[in-house]
C-alpha cells in the first residue's frame, strides 16, 4: 500500500472512530467508578415459622419463613445483590441448627458470588456472656469447617465480629484471640472509644452495632463515628461503621424509638457512615424484625428501604466525571450527554472528515490526469 493510500485509510479510520465515539454510551466515557467500602447487611438465621408470633409489628413479603428454607435465602441474596449490597454479616454461634443453616447459606452465597462475614453471638438470650471456653471452641469450629470457603474472602482473612465484647475482660479476649488472629480478623463490638482502646492490641478492629441512635437528637453522631475511625485506623485495624433505617423494640421491653422518617433516617446514617472512613459499612439490618431495623421487603414498607440502599450505593459509585445531577448536564438527551460536552468531539470529526475528503479528491485528480506514477501493488 502506498504512503498516500495509507494516509487516506488512516484518516478515514479516525473519522469512523470519532463517529462511533459520538454515539458511545455515557458509561464508556466515564472514568472508572470510584472505589467504595463494601456494604454488608447484618443477617439473622434464627427464624422458624413460630418466630413471627413474638414481638413483630411487620412481616416479610416472603411470608413467615423458616431460615431452613433455601429458596428464602436465595431470594434474600438476589435482592441484596440487586441493591448493590456486597454480603451478609451472619449472626452465628455453633449449634447443630445454626451450623446447618450457615452451611446452606454458604453454598448459596458461593453460587451467587456473594460474600459473608460472621457476627459471633457472645451473649446468651439473657445478655450474659458465654463461657470463654465456649467462645474459643466455637471459633475453632468456624476456622476448621467454614473459614476457608470462598464466601468469607472479603478482607485478607475471614472476618468475625465478637458481639458483646464489653461483657468480657481484656485478658479473656486476649486469651481467645491470640492463637487465632493469624487465621482470622477478629473484631470487637465496643460501643465507645474507651471500650475499644482497652482491647486495641488484642483485636483487629471494631464493628459498632448502633441501631438505636437518633441522628436528630444525638449531639455529635457523625463525630463519634469519625473518632472511632481514627482510633481503629491508628492501629491499622478494620473499622465497620453502622447505618440503620430506624429502631423500635418496645415489644421487647425497651423504650427507645427512632423514627424511619420516610427513609430520611437511613439516608442520613448511610451518609454519616461513609464520612467515617469505613473499611465496610455495616447495614443494620437485613431482617431484624423484632427491633424494626429491617430493610428486607416487608408487608408494611414493601421495597422502600432496599431501594433507598440501592440509590445511595449507586450515588457513591457514580464517577466524578459522570455526576450529571451536580453539573447541570441534561441526562435526558440522547446518550445522556449535553451538546456542549460534544463540541470538541464534533469539531475533531469535522476536521478529520474534511481532511479525508481532500485526500480522496486529490488522489482521484492525480490518477485521472496521469500525475500519479505509482504502480499498483508496488
Amino acid at each position: 500500500m502506498t504512503t498516500g493510500r495509507l494516509r487516506v485509510v488512516l484518516m478515514c479510520a479516525l473519522v469512523s472512530i470519532a463517529c462511533a465515539a459520538a454515539h458511545t454510551s455515557p458509561a464508556a466515557f466515564a472514568s472508572t467508578a470510584v472505589s467504595r467500602p463494601p456494604v454488608l447487611a447484618y443477617y439473622y438465621i434464627w427464624f422458624d415459622e413460630t418466630s413471627w408470633d413474638r414481638a413483630k409489628t411487620d412481616h416479610p413479603v416472603l411470608g413467615d419463613y423458616s431460615s431452613d428454607d433455601p429458596a428464602v435465602m436465595r431470594q434474600h441474596i438476589i435482592w441484596a445483590k440487586e441493591a448493590g449490597i456486597d454480603g451478609f454479616i451472619v449472626s452465628w454461634k455453633s449449634t447443630a441448627r445454626l451450623n446447618s443453616r450457615l452451611e446452606q447459606l454458604m453454598r448459596l452465597a458461593d453460587a451467587e458470588n456473594f460474600k459473608l462475614a460472621i457476627i459471633y453471638q457472645g451473649l446468651d438470650f439473657q445478655r450474659k456472656p458465654l463461657p470463654v471456653d465456649t467462645v474459643a471452641r466455637d471459633l475453632d469450629v468456624f476456622l476448621t469447617a467454614y473459614a476457608s470457603d470462598n464466601a468469607f474472602k472479603i478482607f485478607d482473612k475471614p472476618l468475625v465480629i465478637w458481639s458483646g465484647t464489653w461483657e468480657f475482660s481484656a485478658s479473656d479476649i486476649a486469651r481467645v484471640a491470640a492463637p487465632r488472629r493469624d487465621r482470622l480478623s477478629l473484631l470487637a463490638s465496643e460501643k465507645n472509644l474507651t471500650g475499644y482502646e482497652r482491647l486495641r492490641g488484642d483485636v483487629d478492629g471494631n464493628a459498632y452495632y448502633w441501631s438505636s441512635v437518633n441522628p436528630e437528637t444525638f449531639p455529635d453522631y457523625s463525630g463519634k463515628l469519625q473518632a472511632f475511625a481514627a482510633s481503629v485506623h491508628a492501629s491499622a485495624g478494620i473499622w465497620i461503621a453502622p447505618a440503620a433505617p430506624g429502631f423500635d423494640a418496645r415489644l421487647l421491653g425497651r423504650t427507645t424509638v427512632v423514627s424511619r422518617d420516610d427513609g430520611q433516617t437511613l439516608r442520613r446514617q448511610m451518609a454519616a457512615a461513609r464520612e467515617a472512613a469505613p473499611d465496610a459499612i455495616g447495614l443494620i439490618s437485613w431482617n431484624e424484625f423484632s427491633e424494626n431495623s429491617h430493610i428486607e421487603p416487608s408487608a408494611q414498607y414493601g421495597r422502600q428501604y432496599l431501594d433507598i440502599v440501592a440509590s445511595t450505593i449507586r450515588a457513591e459509585q457514580m464517577p466524578a466525571q459522570d455526576a450529571s445531577a451536580d453539573t447541570g448536564v441534561d441526562s435526558s438527551a440522547p446518550g445522556g450527554r449535553s451538546f456542549s460536552s460534544r463540541l470538541p468531539l464534533l469539531a475533531a470529526m469535522f476536521v478529520a472528515g474534511v481532511a479525508c475528503l481532500a485526500l480522496i479528491s486529490r488522489r482521484t485528480f492525480r490518477t485521472r490526469f496521469g500525475l500519479d506514477k505509482t504502480v499498483r501493488g508496488s
